[in-house]
C-alpha cells in the first residue's frame, strides 16, 4: 500500500516559488535551475512557460523539479528568451494538473502567463461574481481569478488592465507574468509575500528567494518593493507603483520556517536570523541540560544559537535520513508503526543518559513532537526539555501558507502547560513575540502598527478575508482546510 510520509501532515507547507528570466538564451533552462532552488517552497508539482517572440511553450507536471525538467527533450521545447517558473504547494485548488502554473491563456491582447505565490483571500467572492457575468474557469486556482479579471477590464491597455485585476483582490501576492510585450512582476502593497530581483550579464531575474539567484550565477540588485510594480521590455525596466502606499508587513514566517538559509530576506541573512532566535531563545527560557539537540533540518540554525548562547554543547542527537519521499510503501502494520523511522531516527549512543534540550521550529499539530520526544525517551534521554523557536502558532494562515484548520492547531487547543503534557516533555516553552521580532532587528513589536504580518501567532490578519466573512460557521478559520494554490 502506499501512504504518505507519516511527519507530512504534521508540517507547515511552503506556499509556492517563483522565478523568470528576461532576455537570456536558454532561458527555459535557467527557470529550471531557479526552480531547483526553490523546490522547498513546493514539492506537488511544477511547471515552466517560455515565449520565443512568436509563440508560448508550456510544460506543467506533477512532482518535482528533478525528473520533469531536466530532460532536454522538455527543455528543447521551451524555447525563447523569456521564461517564467513555479513551484507549487497547493493552499488553494486541488491537487490536478490543471491547477499547475504558470497559468497560461489566450486574452483579446495575446498570451498571457502567470505565476503566482500568495493567496487571494477574496477569490471565491470575485468567482462568484466572474461566473454570473459568464466567466469560465479552466481550474479550482485562486490565481486564474487574476486571468479573468484582466481579460474582463474595461481598460484599453494590457498593463492597464492588470493594475485593474490588481486593485480587486485582497490578500498577499508575488506575480511574475509573461506576455508578447515582455514581463510582468508586482508585489501586493503589503509585501507579505517575498520577491526579488537580479541580473545575469544583460538579462533579469525575478525570484521569490535570492538562493535562486545564487544558483544561476545572477547578482542580487534588490527586494521587489511592497506595492511595486516592474515591467520589462526590449526597452529594458521601468518601475511604477500604482497602489497607494501601505504600512509593509512581510510575512515574519519566512525569517523562522520558510525561506532557505542561505536566502537573504528583508537585507539580512536567514541562517543569522534563525541563529539569533535561538539565542534570544536561550536568554528568555533557560533550562539546566547535557547538550541542545535540534529537530532536523530546520531546527538546527535555532539550536546552534542556543548552544552558542547558554554554552551548552550542540550535538546531532536525532539523524535524519534525506532519502524519503513524500511517499512509501508500507506492507504491513508493523512496518507501519515503525514508519517514523523511515525519515529522523535517535543516535542512541549519544543521548543516552543525556539531559536534552530539543529545538523545534514550531508546533503545528503536536504529532511530530509527540513521536520524537517519544523516540528520545526510547533511546535512553534522561529528561527532554523542549524548546520551541517561534511563539505558540495558534491562527490559520490566508495568505499563502496551508496550515491547518485552527481547530488542529495545537497551541489554539491548549495553554503551554496542557501542551507539555500532552507531548509528555520535562518542560515545554516558546519564543516570546519580542524576543523574535528583537531577533529580526526590531527593538519591540508594535502593537499599534506590527513591522510584520505575524497573525499566525497574534491573529492580527492585515487584510480583511472576505471569504471567511461571508461564511457563517462557528470556526471561520476552519475554511483554510478546504482551500489549496
Amino acid at each position: 500500500m502506499l501512504t504518505t510520509d507519516p511527519w507530512e501532515q504534521d508540517h507547515l507547507h511552503e506556499e509556492c516559488g517563483v522565478f523568470g528570466v528576461y532576455g537570456a538564451e536558454g532561458a527555459a533552462a535557467l527557470v529550471a535551475l531557479g526552480l531547483h532552488a526553490l523546490q522547498h517552497r513546493g514539492q506537488e508539482a511544477a511547471g515552466i512557460t517560455s515565449f520565443d517572440g512568436k509563440d508560448f511553450h508550456t510544460h506543467r507536471a506533477m512532482g518535482h523539479v528533478a525528473g520533469n525538467f531536466d530532460n532536454d527533450a522538455v527543455i528543447n521545447k521551451l524555447k525563447g528568451e523569456i521564461a517564467i517558473g513555479h513551484n507549487r504547494y497547493s493552499t488553494t485548488g486541488e491537487t490536478a494538473l490543471r491547477n499547475v502554473q504558470p497559468l497560461f491563456a489566450e486574452l483579446a491582447s495575446g498570451g498571457f502567463s502567470v505565476a503566482h505565490n500568495g493567496n487571494i483571500s477574496n477569490a471565491m467572492t470575485l468567482r462568484r461574481e466572474l461566473v454570473r457575468r459568464g466567466a469560465i474557469f479552466q481550474s479550482t486556482s485562486d490565481t486564474e481569478v487574476i486571468i479573468h479579471l484582466v481579460a474582463t477590464s474595461s481598460y484599453r491597455t494590457l498593463l492597464d488592465r492588470f493594475i485593474d485585476a490588481l486593485k480587486r483582490v485582497e490578500g498577499a501576492y508575488s506575480l511574475i507574468c509573461l506576455t508578447a510585450e515582455g514581463m510582468l512582476a508586482c508585489r501586493d502593497p503589503l509585501g507579505i509575500r517575498p520577491l526579488v530581483l537580479g541580473r545575469l550579464g544583460d538579462s533579469y531575474i525575478l525570484a521569490s528567494e535570492t538562493v535562486a539567484l545564487d544558483m544561476v550565477g545572477a547578482t542580487f540588485l534588490r527586494s521587489v518593493e511592497p506595492g511595486e510594480l516592474i515591467i520589462i521590455t526590449g526597452r529594458g525596466l521601468r518601475s511604477i507603483r500604482p497602489f497607494a502606499p501601505q504600512r509593509a508587513r512581510p510575512c515574519i514566517f519566512e525569517h523562522v520556517y520558510f525561506s532557505r538559509p542561505d536566502s537573504m530576506m528583508d537585507g539580512s541573512s536567514v541562517y543569522e536570523v534563525r541563529k539569533r532566535i535561538g539565542a534570544e531563545l536561550a536568554r528568555e527560557n533557560p533550562v539546566e541540560a547535557d547538550m541542545v539537540v535540534p529537530v532536523p533540518d530546520s531546527g538546527v540554525p535555532g539550536a546552534i544559537g542556543y548552544a552558542q548562547e547558554s554554552g551548552i554543547p550542540f550535538e546531532l542527537g536525532i539523524i535524519r535520513s534525506h532519502y524519503i519521499g513524500r511517499t512509501f510503501i508500507q506492507p504491513g502494520d508493523q512496518i507501519r508503526n515503525l514508519g517514523v523511522k523511515l525519515k529522523h531516527n535517535a543516535n542512541r549512543a549519544l543521548i543516552a543518559g543525556k539531559r536534552i534540550v530539543l529545538i523545534d521550529d514550531s508546533i503545528v499539530r503536536g504529532t511530530t513532537s509527540v513521536k520524537i520526544v517519544q523516540m528520545l525517551r526510547e533511546a535512553g534521554a534522561e529528561e527532554v526539555h523542549m524548546r520551541i523557536a517561534s511563539p505558540p502558532y495558534r491562527h490559520s494562515c490566508f495568505y499563502g501558507v496551508d496550515t491547518p484548520e485552527r481547530a488542529k492547531l495545537l497551541a489554539a487547543q491548549m495553554d503551554v502547560e496542557r501542551m507539555r503534557d500532552f507531548i509528555k516533555v520535562d518542560s515545554l516553552a516558546f519564543l516570546s513575540i519580542d524576543g523574535l521580532y528583537r531577533a529580526v532587528g526590531e527593538p519591540v513589536r508594535d502593537e499599534h502598527a506590527p513591522q510584520y504580518c505575524d497573525a499566525c501567532f497574534t491573529g492580527d490578519y492585515p487584510t480583511r478575508l472576505t471569504d471567511q466573512e461571508e461564511v457563517e460557521v462557528p470556526d471561520q478559520l476552519s475554511l483554510l482546510a478546504e482551500r489549496v494554490i
